[in-house]
């Protein structure tokens, strides 16, 4: 069992959020739906649900109209290859969702997202603090991160 679950907050789309959510990343399930119980005034309604994302177990609320998703809370997944990082921009702004900057992304229901490849933190962390800075001026320019772009503007 995961010791630390992250619990997003919806206003009844819990369900279709984890569904959407698990037909993008593969490996992943649904693990269960609570539903409110007879004689409550929401009976049958979705209440919380629990689902896996790449091994990674998330649970999703409808807890209703008081809070909203904001960018001080993201999810971040990290990409092998330039098909990667395209593959989930396209799902997760899919439907409405809308891009942001340097790699950030909110999808259709308002849940931030970081789709960040492999070289970049590595090229930002580089020990050239000039090849670094090369990189996080392309990078700032960016919303989806191109790694062709960023490994160009590594080698100067």
């Amino acid at each position: 069992m995961q010791k630390i679950t992250t619990c997003l907050w919806f206003d009844g789309q819990a369900e279709e959020a984890m569904n959407f959510y698990v037909s993008i990343f593969k490996n992943s399930k649904v693990l269960s739906v609570m539903r409110w119980p007879e004689g409550h005034a929401d009976e049958g309604k979705v209440l919380v649900t629990t689902f896996e994302l790449d091994g990674v177990q998330f649970q999703a609320l409808n807890g209703g109209p008081q809070f909203k998703h904001t960018e001080a809370m993201s999810q971040s997944i990290d990409c092998k290859t330039q098909e990667e990082v395209d593959y989930f921009w396209d799902k997760l702004i899919e439907g409405g969702g809308q891009p942001s900057q340097c790699s950030w992304l909110k999808d259709k229901f308002g849940v931030s997202w970081q789709v960040v490849p492999e070289q970049l933190p590595r090229l930002l962390l580089d020990p050239d603090r000039a090849k670094a800075g090369r990189v996080m001026s392309a990078m700032i320019q960016m919303s989806k991160i191109d790694i062709a772009r960023i490994e160009e503007a590594a080698r100067g």
